[in-house]
């Protein structure tokens, strides 16, 4: 059930109807209503894994309760170990088995069966927040639970179950002790929230995926050089496009019931250093790695060189969870000793002046680049062949240009929405804030239409589906 479909529309005003409703009249049953309707969003998805789903939050729940009653460290790692055998076997297991057959082949044994496992949606994004909330209780900066319901409900929560934001325990779970109060539910930002997301997603992300990303990726040695190198920036815009734009609609949908999830983006493309970039970039993910790797590593305490080692560890180990893929492995290493690199330097290494600035910028960015080039390549031979294509230029011009003044447009516009105001949506909100109900419905119904008509058919799904 994709945000951006009819039936995840008629959903959600359902939801939206019901939630208000037993606010108001039942508030004993908010949080069942809740739960039931996160279940009944992800069985759309899979009727098994929603049985999955909620054994895991069962066994997070129990597992708090223990570390909270002082059972000892070895009752946090047996849960933080069960959630993570669990994320392990569907997102690792394939992997390891196809690399590890043919040393099997080399022993001289047969190969190994590679088993077919299809990943749940969103298993990363709640076993992440199963595993803060188990820490965070034994930490003490997440109170302990005595129901299984707000535990429930704050992992199966639909605007973040299946793809993030990563929402943590601590400044969640205390929103749930309280009925939301409907008098102060921000219903312009949620609403601009939406139609912001809903136009990155349908209007411009679905384009540049389909007409020029996917395409070139899919085959590099039929395109030329010129639009190798543009897919690799296309590819760079359509991310953000996506994921930023699934994240302003989980935003906005929590809002309208009255729920807060903090900012996941902020105008990643505009950071001068890497370190900015990923103070910008997924922020609900980077913070994440902080707090739950970086952090218990050493962080920066210490020499200097086992800074850097954590921070190439944390990256590599970032890289990891998006999937198992030689390719991730390189993304986060590059990652990683880029940041290394970038803390070595101090920023010496660039002059402080404008153009000192601007060429920060571009450094930055072009790592970024680079680095979505090894997350969007299915394999390392695609990486090479694109490499290749770049290389050699233009091969024969029978496919014809995949680039063209639309993509070009699109690819500017996402990132010239780096640069305006980063308080242009706050200035909108407060010039529509004022107007009559029905009138603000206009506005919305108007420009959610507008979105609807101007899209192509069908929406594919969003990228971070797949982690």
């Amino acid at each position: 059930m994709l945000f951006p479909t009819g039936l995840f529309a008629i959903f959600f005003a359902v939801v939206f109807a019901g939630h208000w409703l037993t606010v108001r009249f039942l508030p004993a049953l908010v949080l069942p209503f809740l739960l039931l309707a996160s279940l009944v969003f992800y069985a759309a998805f899979s009727l098994p894994f929603c049985a999955a789903l909620l054994g895991i939050g069962l066994w997070t729940w129990a597992i708090g309760r223990g570390v909270a009653e002082g059972r000892g460290g070895g009752l946090l790692w047996l849960g933080v170990a069960g959630v993570l055998l669990w994320l392990g076997w569907f997102k690792y297991a394939g992997f390891l088995v196809r690399e590890a057959s043919p040393l099997a082949v080399a022993l001289g044994l047969p190969p190994l069966p590679v088993p077919e496992i299809l990943l749940p949606v969103g298993i990363s994004f709640y076993v992440f927040q199963a595993f803060s909330y188990m820490v965070d209780v034994h930490r003490g900066d997440a109170r302990v639970e005595r129901s299984p319901l707000k535990v429930l409900v704050y992992l199966t929560f639909f605007p973040h179950l299946a793809a993030g934001p990563i929402v943590r325990a601590a400044r969640f779970l205390p929103q749930l002790h309280a009925l939301p109060d409907r008098q102060r539910v921000p219903v312009v930002m949620g609403g601009l929230l939406i139609l912001g997301g809903l136009a990155k997603k349908m209007l411009l992300a679905n384009e540049l995926a389909t007409g020029l990303v996917d395409p070139v990726f899919r085959d590099p040695g039929a395109w030329g050089a010129l639009d190798i190198i543009l897919a690799c920036y296309g590819y760079t815009i359509q991310i953000w496009l996506d994921f930023s734009g699934y994240s302003d609609m989980a935003i906005g949908l929590a809002a309208l019931l009255g729920y807060h999830f903090s900012k996941n983006f902020d105008q990643p493309f505009r950071a001068l250093t890497l370190s900015e970039f990923w103070r910008r970039w997924h922020i609900s993910l980077s913070t994440w790695l902080r707090d739950y790797l970086f952090k218990p590593l050493g962080g920066s305490h210490g020499p200097e060189g086992r800074t850097r080692r954590n921070l190439l560890l944390t990256m590599l180990l970032g890289g990891i969870w998006h999937g198992a893929a030689w390719t991730f492995v390189l993304w986060g290493l590059l990652h990683g000793l880029a940041l290394v690199v970038e803390r070595a330097l101090g920023g010496r290494a660039v002059p402080a002046s404008f153009a000192g600035r601007v060429l920060r910028w571009a450094i930055t960015f072009h790592i970024v680049v680079a680095a979505f080039v090894l997350f969007r390549a299915p394999d390392l031979a695609t990486i090479a062949a694109l490499a290749q294509g770049i290389v050699d230029g233009a091969p024969d011009a029978a496919q014809g240009m995949a680039t063209t003044p639309r993509l070009l447009a699109i690819i500017a516009l996402g990132l010239g929405l780096h640069f305006v105001p980063p308080d242009l949506r706050q200035r909108l909100e407060d010039a529509l804030r004022p107007l009559p109900a029905p009138l603000l419905g206009l506005v919305f119904g108007l420009a959610m239409l507008a979105i609807i008509l101007a899209a192509p058919e069908g929406v594919a799904p969003f990228i971070y589906f797949q982690f």
